[in-house]
């Protein structure tokens, strides 16, 4: 039987793992477009007094695989016992190397991890107040989420800045826009 050419009576299907491992490192590429392209002096622009500063949220971003980690080596998080100190940056050389290293840290989990761990519960709580009682997988699911949510935010943040936009899942307005003029 063949699939999209792909002879899928010989091939051998992907673990939960290495599925999520591909989709983590896809997203990690494209992130790191977006954080490396960050103004060092607009650190401290927000588009609306509600919104977090620029550094506030490439930060945040710059930490988020730090839960991959979390996810498989805790069972919870309480920020009544461990209260949540965001990561503080200077630069985007910072930003990166937070970045890098979170996310080998988290490589390394999850390429020791087994697929049945997955299913396990893992919660996140604020004493009593449960914000989310999820499987390991399902609170990797939703760390990639917040990883790709808050990068389009970025994406709001750089264009408002008037700062070109790199692609995502295909070129940018702003990446087409340049191609033409090299036509």
């Amino acid at each position: 039987m063949f699939l999209c050419g792909i002879n899928i009576k010989n091939h051998k299907a992907m673990s939960i793992i290495e599925l999520l491992l591909k989709e983590i490192e896809q997203e990690a590429q494209i992130t790191r477009k977006f954080l490396s392209i960050v103004p060092n002096d607009k650190y401290d622009w927000k588009p609306h007094p509600k919104s977090m500063s620029l550094m506030q949220l490439i930060a945040h971003i710059a930490e988020l695989p730090d839960w991959f980690t979390l996810a498989l080596t805790t069972d919870e998080l309480d920020f009544a016992q461990k209260a949540y100190m965001p990561v503080i940056v200077k630069n985007n050389a910072e930003v990166m190397d937070k970045f890098e290293t979170a996310y080998a840290e988290s490589l390394l989990h999850l390429e020791l991890a087994k697929d049945d761990v997955l299913a396990e519960p893992w919660k996140l709580r604020n004493g009593d107040y449960i914000i989310f009682d999820l499987t390991r997988y399902e609170t990797i699911r939703v760390t990639i989420a917040q990883g790709i949510h808050h990068r389009a935010q970025l994406g709001v943040y750089l264009r408002l800045l008037n700062i070109p936009i790199p692609g995502s899942y295909g070129p940018s307005a702003d990446e087409l826009e340049a191609q033409q003029q090299f036509v």
